[in-house]
């Protein structure tokens, strides 16, 4: 149903119940799922198993045959619905379907394979939650900033979430000790925990070793980005076994500048057998870095996208970057911050100095003599919040 259509809900639930009212059911009826999501043109090819993502042990297991031919308990019902939870309160169709669940505990499983939170109190999503089987919860996106009690308050349900694949947390900017503890050792739970995002993880600060020893599996995605990292943070990082097999790393928003640059080395090293996404926009990234990653980097043959904008290189680290870049054989992505010597009193480059720039880099691609495309980035003196990509030149070099 979409939108959703509430007298439509109530008439399907009203039906559902005559069937669950029953203490037996016939031979022929096999109901075992409803399914309230929005599906779009997606749902027969779902019901039909190619949709990876529909793996619930009830989706996929086969229907026992009646060989005795006598009526069966009636198993417990499971409703499939999506949950967005946003504001202050839930929507009409929600708010019934949630009633309708709440007055029939014994006879269904609600259950929910995404659950998004936006602007809701920690106190209403608990209610809400209660009803909820935890455990069938795949995917989960925080997108507010909480105080740290109550992330305190939502980390024992996030422990219940033991099939969470992807979560996606923003945080805030607290750091009190007790609360670290309590969050990061929900993650000895998550035995299946694939992608993490953290946006503005300042309670992580100094303490992200308590977070890496607690997961469980190895992350194909990694994002912690707009937050002040130390040094003992990154060198953690860089041996966590967790992450040897990364194909996303994401650390935009990390001030670099001040650390070792044999530091961003050593996590390359790790990583560079599978990394396909690197983005390091706004670290505050020099020549020396540049400098010494420019090897790992060089080996890293699975590279399809990488995003350094906003940082401060010169035309020298550029060239040098792009040319221990053009045998890697994947790379189609290349965002770049344009080179110091470009930087002026204005915050966009002029279009002198743009044609200029387009001139030296196109020459630097023709003598690699491949064909390649570059993004450059336009913009100086951004902030947090920017968009990296929203001043965008393209440099194109094809052989004739």
């Amino acid at each position: 149903m979409e939108p959703p259509h509430l007298i439509t809900l109530q008439a399907v639930l009203d039906g559902l119940d005559v069937l669950l009212s029953q203490k037996e059911h016939p031979r022929r009826c096999k109901l075992q799922v409803l399914d309230l999501r929005n599906t779009g043109q997606n749902f027969w090819s779902i019901w039909s198993g190619y949709m990876d993502h529909m793996y619930s042990s009830s989706l996929t297991a086969p229907v026992p045959e009646d060989r005795s031919r006598t009526k069966q308990p009636l198993a417990p019902l499971e409703v499939f619905i999506e949950m967005n939870l946003k504001e202050w309160a839930m929507d009409e169709f929600l708010t019934y379907l949630m009633r309708w669940a709440e007055q029939r505990k014994g006879s269904i499983h609600l259950c929910c394979k995404k659950l998004k939170i936006f602007g809701m109190p920690v106190e209403n999503i608990m209610k809400v939650l209660s009803m909820v089987q935890l455990d069938c919860i795949q995917d989960v996106e925080v997108n507010q900033n909480w105080h740290l009690s109550s992330l305190a308050t939502f980390a024992p349900l996030l422990g219940q979430m033991s099939n969470v694949q992807r979560l996606i947390l923003s945080a805030s900017k607290e750091q009190e000790q007790h609360v670290v503890v309590q969050f990061t050792s929900q993650f000895l739970k998550l035995h299946h925990l694939r992608d993490l995002y953290l946006e503005s993880p300042f309670f992580l600060s100094g303490r992200l070793d308590q977070m890496l020893r607690c997961l469980m599996s190895p992350l194909d995605n990694l994002t912690i980005t707009h937050c002040l990292l130390t040094e003992s943070d990154l060198t953690h990082l860089s041996q966590c076994p967790r992450i040897s097999q990364l194909k996303g790393l994401d650390l935009s928003g990390i001030t670099l500048a001040d650390f070792s640059p044999e530091l961003l080395q050593v996590l390359l090293e790790q990583v560079a057998d599978t990394l396909q996404v690197l983005d390091l926009n706004q670290c505050e990234i020099m020549d020396s870095q540049i400098e010494a990653i420019l090897p790992a980097l060089s080996h890293c043959s699975q590279l399809r996208s990488i995003s350094m904008c906003g940082n401060l290189l010169s035309m020298a680290a550029m060239e040098k970057l792009l040319r221990h870049t053009s045998g890697l054989p994947r790379l189609s992505q290349e965002f770049y911050p344009a080179p110091l010597e470009s930087n002026s009193s204005q915050a966009v480059l002029s279009e002198e100095r743009l044609a200029q720039l387009r001139a030296e880099l196109l020459e630097i691609l023709r003598d690699l003599g491949r064909p390649r495309t570059i993004w450059l980035n336009s913009i100086f003196f951004a902030s947090y919040g920017y968009n990296e990509y929203s001043h965008l030149e393209i440099i194109e070099y094809i052989p004739a």
